[in-house]
């Protein structure tokens, strides 16, 4: 399994930019999909955008296609995603979450989730 540790939260104004990381230990990252989830005050956790191990596929919610781009450094061990046109909506806690195989395409369902981060906080005002 991958320990996984989301940066780059905060508060910004809607139409603005953000950048999350997802750092992770482990000499086997690169055959693990990442996986980013968000959640609201009283709502469920809901599926963002995933990544293969090599990089080669990504999938993305209708909600934040063409907005959101994720990507992964394997030399770093990170994912990104990196987040624009921000709307008050996006406002949630965002968690990057590993499969609990590695080769796995991974999978939009948090209950198909190994391991998880403790989440970041992005807040977008109106």
């Amino acid at each position: 399994q991958v320990q996984l540790v989301e940066s780059g939260g905060g508060l910004v104004q809607a139409g603005g930019s953000l950048r999350l990381s997802c750092a992770a230990s482990g000499r086997t990252f690169s055959s693990y999909a990442i996986i980013w989830f968000r959640q609201a005050p009283g709502k469920e956790r809901e599926f963002v955008a995933r990544i293969t191990g090599g990089g080669g596929y990504t999938y993305y919610a209708d909600s934040v296609k063409g907005r959101f781009t994720i990507s992964r450094d394997n030399d770093k061990n990170t994912v990104y995603l990196q987040m624009s046109s921000l709307k008050p909506e996006d406002t949630a806690v965002y968690y990057c979450a590993a499969p609990r195989s590695a080769y796995s395409l991974g999978s939009n369902y948090p209950e198909d989730v190994g391991s998880w981060g403790q989440g970041t906080q992005v807040t977008v005002s109106s």
